[in-house]
């Protein structure tokens, strides 16, 4: 926020000309025209055993929705996608299609370009929601059955939605004002323009069935115990809501914050021109939360944003082709470092001292170079972690998340589980919609049996 504090470190909002700010928190890949996703639909083989769709984690039948598209058939098209994908259309944005569907294309090995996939699943999906005509999907007969599902982001709002297709009545639970969860405020805004979380969530919820109770947070408003007494299931997709620590002391100083906090903020914002942010800022990880904050960060007017990441290119969690993006986008990203001291002079952010790093043995060890990095905003982005405290001591965890079989059942009975909360996986959009799904389907058998 922008306060007396905030500027006399170096934190400012208008850094730019309000122009700029439409100009840059635009969309960030346009999407196709009709011309070019026709041209770019005949490209694909329409494999029948498809790679592509072997490597969706949805399972998206990817062949059958771009052949609708060369046939100008879109509705046909966002079925497709949307049957296997409720939230086709933000998966479309923010997959890293790169490194799932468009790697297993079979294009590459003969001209080293896949056909893509993520646009073509953008378009179709696009030109559903701006003229969605009749439903999709109708509900079948009610069962009587009652589930809760906690938490609305990609997990519970798939299997909210395929619960209720299946005719199960669904009270959603949601902390926070809207839903959406990481889609709606964990996401750089020039990947999701216009609403579109919103207008995602809106359709999904238009099957009926699902009512929505916001400002829930489980382990304050809930409990688990309260949900299995009122419920016959339970799902709970309660995301990572704790940051990790840096592993140094942590001044108390304007200027360091949560890279998250920060995202949060700008995409809840209706006037960018009031956000503040330094002249110089170090983000600390090398995930995708580092690149949108980073990025972000220089959309907003900042001079200089280094990305700080304790180990190579190779092993950072965001994408080659996000790394690629964060360095077009003017960010410096400067590998084999780790922070040994967040510096602070009268309560706000000076810089940080790093320590060189480097593979021994196998182990990542401190050189014992050290190099500063002068800063006025230092923004942590080295990962979330479960908080555990609200599901109770019943529930089993393994690795520091809800241990679940493989379609979502947690160790307590009527318990089922999905999304960043649960073990395994990449923290991915898709996977977390792959788990609500397959979660729902599981909640249904057990509540017909």
């Amino acid at each position: 926020m922008d306060t007396p504090a905030s500027r006399a470190c170096g934190i400012h909002a208008a850094r730019l000309n309000l122009a700029d700010y439409a100009v840059n928190f635009g969309d960030a890949h346009p999407p196709l025209t009709r011309a070019q996703a026709l041209i770019e639909a005949e490209r694909c083989y329409y494999c029948h055993d498809a790679p592509c769709a072997t490597a969706c984690p949805t399972g998206i039948d990817i062949p059958s929705f771009i052949h609708r598209i060369a046939q100008d058939n879109n509705r046909g098209a966002a079925r497709a996608i949307l049957e296997a994908n409720p939230l086709g259309g933000m998966c479309a944005r923010v997959c890293p299609t790169e490194v799932l569907c468009e790697q297993a294309c079979v294009r590459n090995a003969n001209e080293d370009k896949p056909v893509e996939i993520g646009s073509l699943q953008r378009y179709a999906t696009d030109a559903f929601f701006a003229q969605p005509g009749a439903p999709l999907f109708q509900r079948a007969a009610a069962t009587g059955k009652r589930v809760a599902v906690v938490g609305a982001g990609p997990a519970g709002l798939a299997c909210a939605h395929g619960l209720a297709v299946r005719g199960h009545d669904v009270v959603l639970f949601e902390a926070r004002p809207k839903l959406g969860g990481l889609n709606e405020y964990g996401l750089a805004s020039y990947k999701t323009t216009n609403n579109f979380a919103q207008k995602e969530v809106e359709w999904l919820l238009s099957i009926g069935g699902i009512e929505v109770r916001t400002g829930q947070q489980l382990g304050r408003d809930i409990t688990l115990d309260s949900l299995l007494g009122a419920y016959d299931a339970v799902f709970l997709g309660l995301g990572l809501q704790g940051v990790n620590a840096l592993g140094v002391a942590e001044p108390t100083a304007t200027g360091l914050r949560n890279a998250v906090d920060f995202i949060a903020e700008l995409r809840q914002s209706t006037d960018l021109s009031t956000l503040p942010v330094g002249r110089r800022v170090v983000v600390i990880g090398g995930g995708m939360t580092s690149v949108d904050a980073a990025v972000q960060s220089r959309k907003l007017g900042a001079e200089e944003v280094t990305i700080v990441y304790r180990r190579g290119a190779e092993a950072m969690s965001a994408s080659a082709v996000e790394q690629q993006w964060a360095q077009t986008n003017g960010v410096t990203i400067r590998h084999w470092a780790a922070p040994k001291e967040v510096l602070s002079e009268n309560g706000v952010v000076k810089g940080v001292r790093f320590a060189a790093t480097a593979l021994s043995g196998g182990k990542l060890v401190e050189t014992g170079e050290t190099f500063t990095l002068e800063a006025d905003m230092v923004l942590k982005a080295i990962g979330q972690t479960f908080v555990a405290d609200p599901v109770g001591s019943r529930i089993a965890l393994e690795g520091g998340r809800i241990a679940t079989d493989a379609e979502g059942q947690t160790s307590l009975a009527r318990v089922w589980a999905g999304g960043d909360c649960r073990v395994g996986g990449r923290d991915l959009t898709v996977e977390a919609v792959e788990h609500g799904k397959v979660a729902a389907v599981s909640i249904h058998a057990a509540l017909m049996a």
